[in-house]
């Protein structure tokens, strides 16, 4: 419920504070008095697109405060905590228009966005007028008008539509998958064979070149070793030395101790000797190999590199590159299976959803009887007891919301063709179409605060007041606010509020004042007769006020 409204330098309005209460709220005035400009101004602080030039001439900014209630369970509350905004029984919005243009937000407090506001308004206000193309006069919105008036749940249907499209992007992605598969079957089994037959191993190019460059240094350096080794063992410079080894003990008994030191210092070389031969014979033994041997080597290492060259690759990863390959080749001979499984998902999903899609389109066609009906009998009282309104549902493109089309149509005398609300209904019956159909549509819809400008605009006398007694009983379960210039529409009002316009020191203003009951009196008296109030006026007043 919109519980206060504060309205501060915003066009005509200087400053204003209303009080709302529950059930039928009613503004009169004069033409041009300023009554648009209150829905302007709410318009504004819900986040509302609309006209630029709202700052009062010689203010550097407006501003408007609207405090609303929120009840435990109204949808606003799911909204504000998903946007991260504090919830409690209040909720404050307030919005400022600097004079640059520049607009300014705040939802209970914190800084919010136009769009978070309009979102936020969605839950909190519907305005109603003869141009609402926004609401029941778009034929777009017709299908959720018809749900919401069936109490439908679309989760089943949005379900089996989300499954439908998920099974046929998987197909798709299959057929394409294997098409390209295909295009490169040739290529994949000769480079699958290539690879299997050669059968690389990671690190295997790097132990191959460690091995040739050991094979070829070896070839390099082994003549050399086997000289040494030569020069080392019996016939070089061990013989040598145990020459002079034998020489010197057959001389020692002679040669009275002489010979003892050189005698040993031979031994010992003999040993050092005999180690550095056994390390030439050994690194001479790893030297060896089969020329053949490194032949193979290379022929491999040379192998690998060419085919790692022509897939773009590293060596190592040839191994990596073989599953790979390996893999697509499986996958495009699976692949005529995997179609088929595919193909029977997609006709599951298919008939899923025309199953859900047909109980859909079954709740809607019952539901639209009920709407025709529940019209008809709203119709009679507002004198349109000739015209036929009728919810159409005719096929459409399936989507998430079902496969039906629907659309409200009328035609106002028996026998003339139906068409569309705002092009077969005249002002006077828009109104009351368009009155109708939301008392139809806002059965138990306690949450939005809805706003009637002008919709009693064209009609008077009896229908003026079937009007006023649809809309007080539109507003039994809700807050409604009605801008009106029919006193019978007005003497329908719980509460009631004038605007008038003055003019002081060369500024023209709007205010708003709350009616006690003499004053409501005397404004639908002049509703009644015009400006000059006579006393038969203020008897039909008080006619209309005691009901």
């Amino acid at each position: 419920m919109l519980r206060h409204l504060d309205i501060r330098d915003m066009l005509l309005i200087d400053r204003l504070e209303l009080e709302f209460q529950p059930g039928l709220n009613v503004l009169t005035g004069e033409t041009g008095a300023g009554k648009s400009i209150l829905l302007d101004c709410l318009g504004f602080v819900l986040g509302w697109r609309g006209r630029a030039d709202l700052v009062r001439q010689g203010a550097t900014q407006g501003e408007v405060t609207a405090v609303f209630d929120l009840p435990a369970a109204h949808p606003a509350r799911a909204l504000l905590a998903d946007a991260g905004f504090p919830v409690s029984n209040e909720l404050i919005l307030r919005r400022v228009n600097a004079g640059d243009g520049r607009k300014t937000g705040w939802i209970n407090d914190r800084r919010a966005s136009g769009e978070v506001l309009r979102a936020l308004s969605e839950t909190l206000v519907e305005l109603h007028g003869q141009h609402d193309d926004r609401g029941l006069l778009n034929p777009r919105g017709h299908r959720l008008l018809l749900d919401a008036f069936a109490g439908v749940d679309l989760s089943a249907v949005r379900g089996a539509w989300s499954a439908r499209r998920e099974a046929r992007a998987a197909l798709t992605a299959a057929e394409t998958a294997l098409a390209a598969a295909r295009g490169e079957e040739e290529f994949l089994r000769h480079a699958v064979a290539e690879l299997d037959k050669l059968d690389p191993q990671p690190g295997e190019e790097a132990a191959l070149d460690t091995a040739r460059r050991a094979m070829q240094g070896a070839e390099r350096i082994r003549e050399d070793v086997a000289r040494a080794a030569q020069a080392l063992g019996p016939d070089g410079a061990e013989g040598a030395m145990l020459d002079a080894v034998r020489w010197l003990d057959n001389a020692a008994d002679r040669a009275e101790g002489r010979l003892e030191a050189p005698s040993a210092a031979l031994q010992r070389a003999l040993i050092e000797l005999g180690d550095a031969a056994a390390g030439v014979e050994a690194a001479l033994d790893a030297m060896e190999f089969d020329p053949r041997d490194l032949e193979t080597t290379e022929e491999r290492l040379f192998a690998l590199r060419a085919l790692a060259r022509k897939h773009d690759v590293l060596a190592d990863d040839l191994a990596g590159l073989a599953d790979d390959l390996r893999g697509r080749l499986g996958r495009l001979d699976a692949g005529a299976g995997d179609l088929a499984r595919l193909t029977d998902a997609v006709a599951a999903a298919d008939a899923a959803y025309d199953r859900d899609a047909a109980t859909l389109t079954d709740r809607r066609a019952t539901a639209a009887k009920r709407l025709d009906a529940a019209m008809a009998a709203e119709l009679a009282p507002l004198k349109m007891e000739r015209a036929v309104f009728t919810t159409e549902l005719t096929a459409a493109e399936p989507g998430p919301d079902g496969r039906d089309a629907v659309a409200f149509t009328v035609a106002t005398n028996p026998g003339a063709p139906a068409g569309a609300l705002d092009r077969i209904a005249s002002g006077g019956e828009l109104s009351r179409f368009l009155l109708a159909l939301k008392v139809c549509l806002a059965q138990g819809n306690d949450a939005l605060v809805m706003i009637f400008d002008e919709i009693d605009r064209g009609v008077g006398g009896a229908t003026a007041d079937a009007v006023g007694r649809r809309l007080a009983r539109l507003a039994e379960g809700a807050q409604v606010l009605v801008v009106t210039h029919s006193p019978q529409v007005a003497a329908l009002g719980a509460n009631h509020f004038r605007v008038a316009k003055s003019v002081a020191k060369g500024m023209t203003t709007s205010n708003v004042a709350a009616l006690d009951a003499g004053q409501r009196v005397d404004e639908i008296a002049r509703m009644i007769s015009g400006e000059a109030i006579t006393p038969a006026a203020r008897d039909a007043a008080r006619a209309l006020l005691d009901g």
